[in-house]
């Protein structure tokens, strides 16, 4: 067998066995574990330099050292968010970035103290060490006590002999009235009882550190992260990127549409003109022949600068709407294409625009690479979204991976928050569904 086979086969062992068996001896368990008691310390480190330092600070202001202080104290708290956020990442599996730095006003000590000052996440990360402390108590007192009690219950038929060779009594004292009266766990039935107990909290005991830990989760990626504004910047700044890189590649196809096409066309049409006008007097039949082929020329450049401002914007979308504008596109197709345009009223002309381009392409990739014999366009209002969707019975097999045209596709979309969802398993058929804000 081989390595491939041998990890396989232990994959499927895995999987047979039920999560709630697997999970007291999991890595998920010892490592939320681990993240449990190292907690407490450091959250009694953290508290304690917080309130020591902010009330430090904040008791000196007076005297205008408090300033300074505070804003050292607030520098220290982004430390705290490095040293939690990798704890985070290494043994809950939570990776969340880093704060937004700190903007200064102004260069210079007094610019870096109000730049400290002003800073959200660094307050943030203040507030995390004051909540962290509390709930780390809280989950360090819970966790500890219910999974030693677990494994000792448990464990118990393996170790009661102890108790009577070496303490001179029946077994685990569970009351005692101090005068030699009590309950002991010393009958099978009742080790047996304590056992089962044990094997109940166990298993219980993973779910309930996971439940815990996942309040953690959402303190260290609500307080210790970026906030929803910097992170609504940060996708509006790469948006923007897509945006200016599309229109750039846009502008130099368009160039060199023009440069190779239209342009070529009119200059050779140029020369023949010329030497028609030179043929005029002393050859008139072949004057007539050579003004006649520069008459089909033109048609030919007209014909691509036709379809080149189609490409840029089409007169049709813009008269008519997407119904039109989408009948004609598929007309165009190499396949039977059907067209049902539902919509209450126009959108607004750049979604428009978009729904009709991402339309475009989907066809033409559907003319080129499906294999498929029919073909359909669906076009609906969802709420405040407009939904498209192209489907085919060809192959299948579309991907939007990086590199590949719907992974262009879906970034253009999410340039103006929309979404690409690609439905095509092998052997078809396929269903591309694309959804875009309304904007009216």
């Amino acid at each position: 067998m081989s390595g491939y086979d041998r990890t396989a086969a232990r994959e499927g062992r895995g999987r047979r066995i039920p999560e709630v068996v697997r999970a007291p001896l999991g890595g998920r368990m010892w490592r939320e574990m681990l993240y449990v008691l190292l907690g407490l310390p450091i959250a009694i480190a953290c508290f304690v330099y917080v309130v020591a330092a902010l009330s430090v600070g904040a008791g000196l202001m007076i005297t205008f050292i408090g300033v300074p202080l505070l804003a050292g104290a607030l520098y220290g708290c982004r430390a705290i968010g490095v040293v939690e956020r990798a704890r985070a990442r290494a043994l809950l599996r939570v990776d969340v970035a880093g704060p937004e730095p700190v903007r200064f006003g102004r260069p210079g000590p007094v610019g870096w103290i109000g730049g400290q000052l002003k800073s959200g996440p660094s307050w943030r990360h203040a507030l995390y060490a004051v909540l962290a402390f509390p709930w780390s108590l809280f989950t360090f007192c819970v966790v500890v006590p219910l999974w030693s009690a677990g494994w000792s219950m448990l464990a118990y038929p393996a170790y009661r002999w102890v108790f009577p060779a070496y303490a001179g009594e029946p077994g685990l004292q569970v009351y005692g009235d101090g005068h030699g009266g009590g309950w002991y766990l010393s009958s099978w039935f009742e080790v047996l009882s304590t056992a089962v107990v044990g094997l109940v909290l166990v298993l219980l005991t993973p779910w309930v550190v996971r439940g815990l830990t996942g309040v953690d989760r959402l303190l260290v990626t609500g307080l210790l992260g970026p906030s929803r504004l910097a992170t609504r910047v940060t996708e509006l700044e790469s948006d923007r990127g897509i945006v200016v890189d599309t229109a750039a590649a846009d502008l130099r196809r368009i160039e060199r549409d023009l440069h190779d096409g239209a342009q070529a066309r009119l200059v050779a049409l140029a020369m023949d003109l010329g030497l028609a006008k030179e043929k005029l007097l002393e050859d008139p039949e072949t004057a007539a022949r050579m003004v006649g082929d520069a008459h089909g020329e033109v048609k030919l450049a007209l014909a691509e600068l036709r379809d080149l401002a189609r490409g840029i914007h089409p007169a049709v979308l813009t008269d008519r709407g997407l119904d039109a504008a989408l009948s004609s596109i598929a007309a165009r197709c190499t396949v039977p294409v059907d067209v049902l345009v539902e919509l209450p009223r126009r959108p607004v002309p750049a979604i428009e625009g978009i729904a009709y381009f991402t339309v475009c392409e989907l066809l033409a990739n559907v003319s080129k690479h499906s294999g498929a014999t029919r073909a359909g366009v669906e076009v609906w209002r969802s709420g405040d979204r407009l939904m498209l969707q192209v489907r085919d019975d060809g192959r299948g097999g579309a991907s939007p991976d990086a590199g590949s045209g719907l992974a262009g596709l879906a970034e253009r979309l999410d340039a103006v928050d929309g979404l690409l969802v690609v439905d095509s398993p092998a052997g078809g058929p396929t269903r591309i569904t694309a959804e875009l804000p309304w904007r009216v």
